[in-house]
C-alpha cells in the first residue's frame, strides 16, 4: 500500500478537469413579464370573498335579463364559462357548472317544444310545417294544441329560452366559484341560526354516503354480500348509529359554545328591526322586478338600493340579539371589490345600452331579421372577464 492509500501495482485514474460552473439562465423578457402579470396563489389572506362571486354572477344575470340578442347571450355564457374554467377549484361543489349548463339546454329544448305543440301569440308568415290540431271547447279560446308552426314563433321561443338558459348558467357559475360553507360563514349575526342549520344539512348527507361506502368495502373484504335486503339492513344499522353519535357530539359542542343564547334587547329595537327587515325585503323584491321589467328601470334601481339599505340596517340591529364570536372572518379585499365591481359594471352598462340601442338588444322577429352584434354592449360584456385575471389562482390548500 502506498502512503496515499492506493493499492500497489494499480495506476491512479486521471483526475477529471474541474468543469466551470454552468452559467445560470436568465429568463427571457417575455417570460419575466408573464410571471409578473400572473395572479398569485389563493390563500386565506387574498382569497376572493364568496359573496363577491355571487355579486359578479348576479351582475351577469341582470345583463342577460336585459337582452334577447342570442349573440350577446352567447357572449355572456362564454365569459362565465371562461372565468369558471380559469378560477374553479377541485372541490366537489365546484363541479356543478356542467349540471347547470345541461339544465339550461334542457330549458331551451322544453321552451321550443312548448312553442311547437302549444302555439305562440307571435304571428308569422313563414310556415315551416303543420301539425294535427286538437279541437278544444269554446271556453279554451286562445289556447291550441298543434296547428301551424311558423319560423317567427320558433325564433321568438329560441330567444326567450336562451335568455332563461343564460340566467341559469350564470347562477351555476356562482355555485362553482363560491364556497358555500364560507358564504354561510359570512351571514349576518341575525341569521346565524339559519347558517348553522344549512351547514349541518350540507355535511350530514356526505358523511352518511361515506359511511355506506366504508361499510360496503369492509363487507366485501370479509367476503360478505353487499346486495340484498339482509345486507342493506346490516349496513343501515351501523350507518344510523354513526349518524346518531355525530348528532350527539354536534349537540354537545354547540351547547359548549353557547349556541342559542341571546342577549336582552329592548322591545323598541325588536320592532324597529322587524319593520326595517320586512320593508327592506319588500323593497328588494319590487326593485328587482322593476329592473327585470322593460319599463321599470327608472324606479327599479332606487327602490332596490333603498330596500338593500333598509334590510342591512334591520339585520345589523337584529345581530345585537346574538351572543357569538366569529373566528377569522372573511374580509372583502381589493380583489373581491374588483370581482364584484366587474359584474355590477356589466349590468349597469347593459341597462344603459337599453336606452340608446334597444333594437340591437332586442332583435325583431316580425319581420324576421338576423341579429347583429352591437359593438359597445359586447365590449361591456367583456368587462366580466376581469375576475379571470385579478382573482388568485385556485389552490388545494385554500379552505
Amino acid at each position: 500500500m502506498l502512503s496515499g492509500g492506493w493499492p500497489r501495482g494499480r495506476t491512479r485514474p486521471p483526475v477529471p478537469a474541474t468543469s466551470p460552473e454552468p452559467a445560470r439562465r436568465t429568463p427571457a423578457p417575455e417570460a419575466t413579464r408573464r410571471l409578473r402579470l400572473r395572479a398569485p396563489r389563493a390563500s386565506r389572506s387574498n382569497a376572493v370573498h364568496a359573496g363577491a362571486w355571487w355579486l359578479w354572477a348576479l351582475g351577469l344575470a341582470t345583463a342577460a335579463s336585459r337582452t334577447t340578442n342570442p349573440l350577446l347571450l352567447g357572449l355572456l355564457v362564454g365569459v362565465a364559462g371562461y372565468v369558471v374554467a380559469a378560477r374553479r377549484t377541485d372541490a366537489p361543489w365546484a363541479r356543478s357548472y356542467g349540471a347547470f349548463v345541461k339544465l339550461g339546454l334542457a330549458v331551451l329544448v322544453v321552451r321550443l317544444l312548448f312553442s311547437v305543440f302549444l302555439g305562440s301569440p307571435i304571428p308569422g308568415t313563414h310556415t315551416l310545417f303543420t301539425l294535427p290540431e286538437v279541437p278544444l271547447p269554446d271556453w279554451a279560446k286562445g289556447v291550441r294544441i298543434g296547428g301551424r308552426v311558423a319560423a317567427e314563433q320558433l325564433v321568438f321561443a329560441l330567444y326567450d329560452g336562451a335568455k332563461l338558459a343564460t340566467l341559469l348558467i350564470c347562477v351555476g357559475a356562482a355555485n362553482a366559484l363560491a364556497n358555500p360553507a364560507r358564504l354561510l360563514k359570512s351571514l349576518p349575526g341575525a341569521l346565524y341560526e339559519v347558517g348553522v342549520a344549512v351547514v349541518v344539512a350540507m355535511t350530514f348527507a356526505p358523511n352518511m354516503v361515506a359511511d355506506v361506502v366504508r361499510l360496503r368495502t369492509a363487507r366485501r373484504l370479509r367476503g360478505r354480500p353487499t346486495g340484498g335486503i339482509k345486507a342493506i339492513a346490516q349496513i343501515g344499522l351501523p350507518v344510523l348509529e354513526g349518524a346518531l353519535e355525530r348528532s350527539v357530539a354536534l349537540a354537545a359542542s354547540m351547547d359548549a359554545r353557547g349556541y342559542g343564547r341571546t342577549a336582552q334587547v329592548p322591545p323598541a329595537v325588536r320592532r324597529t328591526t322587524t319593520v326595517l327587515t320586512l320593508g327592506g325585503l319588500l323593497g328588494v323584491c319590487a326593485g328587482s322586478y322593476g329592473l327585470l321589467a322593460a319599463a321599470g328601470a327608472a324606479y327599479g334601481l332606487p327602490l332596490l338600493i333603498a330596500g338593500l339599505l333598509a334590510a342591512l340596517a334591520g339585520l345589523r340591529l337584529g345581530g345585537r340579539r346574538s351572543v357569538r364570536t366569529r373566528y377569522r372572518p372573511d374580509r372583502f379585499g381589493p380583489r373581491s371589490w374588483l370581482v364584484a365591481g366587474s359584474g355590477a359594471a356589466v349590468a349597469a352598462l347593459l341597462i344603459r345600452a337599453g336606452t340608446y340601442a334597444p333594437e340591437a338588444l332586442h332583435p325583431g322577429v316580425v319581420p324576421l331579421i338576423a341579429p347583429t352584434l352591437p359593438l359597445w354592449p359586447a365590449a361591456s360584456v367583456l368587462i366580466g372577464l376581469l375576475p379571470a385575471f385579478v382573482a388568485p389562482l385556485p389552490s388545494k390548500e385554500t379552505p
